[in-house]
């Protein structure tokens, strides 16, 4: 049984256009059976970008070992996911600020990486992230104008995550007559690669 991470970041709910494709995408991915989906809702839970104190207190803890803390938790769920599946509208030219923060939080040396004097690793054993996405502007994947699938690309790099692959619509404030069959194009897209996984 392979363990789902889902990052569900769908600020507008049931009524988001991303949460249509991500749903698809887990209709036929749970069909198929074998997959175990651990959800995280990220406007449920309560975490903060890092500041001084909640830093330092970090890095007190990490020199001490001291990796059982509870700030630890969403690190260690990260870390031996074998999925990782990431879906949020497209936000300022990037990813909204919350998911930004997730990030932040779980990038912990010794749990998702560590450095040594030979430079830095991944320790997540995630054969894939899978970023669904949205973007309501005519911005195009692969335009210097998209900022959120280089950043989790380099994520997935920097955590030795085996691949990236990406499902996105675009141009839905845009081409409103063809909202739908914008967001059911993608919605195929994303139940092919469910199929491959």
């Amino acid at each position: 049984m392979k363990t789902v991470l889902y990052l569900d970041c769908c600020l507008r709910g049931e009524q988001s256009r991303t949460k249509i494709i991500a749903n698809a995408f887990f209709d036929v991915l749970l069909k198929r059976g074998g997959f175990r989906v651990e959800t995280v809702t990220l406007d449920n839970i309560p975490i903060a970008p890092l500041g001084r104190a909640e830093y330092e207190h970090r890095e007190k803890l990490l020199a001490q070992g001291s990796l059982n803390d509870g700030m630890f938790d969403l690190a260690k769920q990260f870390a031996r996911a074998d999925i990782v599946v990431v879906a949020a509208p497209f936000w300022d030219m990037g990813i909204p600020a919350k998911l930004k923060t997730y990030f932040e939080n779980v990038s912990v040396s010794g749990i998702t990486f560590k450095c040594t004097e030979a430079g830095c690793n991944g320790l997540c054993r995630a054969e894939k992230t899978v970023y669904i996405t949205t973007r309501g502007m005519d911005i195009a994947d692969g335009s210097i104008m998209e900022q959120a699938s280089p950043y989790l690309a380099a994520l997935t790099k920097f955590f030795d995550i085996g691949g990236f692959d990406m499902v996105s619509a675009y141009g839905l404030d845009i081409q409103v007559d063809k909202v739908e069959q914008l967001v059911a194009n993608a919605a195929e897209r994303a139940t092919k690669l469910a199929e491959t996984l």
